[in-house]
């Protein structure tokens, strides 16, 4: 019997990739955001770095995928600072390790761009994935995030 992580591969994230992102974001929120994901995965292709957002396919099916930017990208000018903006993994291969062969593999793309710093935005109440990044190395940082409803 084939090692699960021998069918794993990873990929530079591809604009048909979209019905499967939406798919796997359907599974886990229980709604579809179409529109929302064509400007993630189509408009704002331009503004990253083609290697910042990867998918991860087993036996061809994408399973899950990772969203990164460097910023300044946009401006043909990167800098230091690094973002993860969304991982998603299909709730059928989560707590596989999946998210975090995506998060390393772009780590390791981002710092190619000299990136140093990478920011991530979770919620507070999201345990789960709070954990997840803490074991990833991430730590809480110096901003605060500000909201204000109108």
């Amino acid at each position: 019997m084939s090692n699960f992580y021998d069918k794993l591969s990873l990929r530079q994230l591809r604009k048909d990739d979209l019905d499967a992102i939406v798919e796997i974001d359907t599974k886990v929120l229980g709604e579809t955001r179409r529109d929302y994901w064509v400007t993630k995965i189509i408009k704002q292709a331009e503004t990253r770095p083609p290697d910042a957002s990867l998918a991860s396919e087993i036996d061809g099916k994408v399973v899950g995928f990772i969203l990164g930017e460097v910023s300044g990208w946009e401006f043909k000018v990167p800098n230091n600072i690094g973002w993860i903006d969304t991982i998603g993994i299909d709730p059928d291969y989560q707590n596989r390790g999946i998210a975090k062969v995506l998060a390393n593999a772009v780590i390791t793309n981002l710092k190619r761009y000299g990136v140093d710093t990478i920011y991530t935005l979770v919620n507070w109440n999201d345990w789960d994935l709070l954990q997840f990044f803490h074991a990833m190395g991430f730590s809480r940082g110096d901003m605060i995030n500000l909201v204000l409803k109108v």
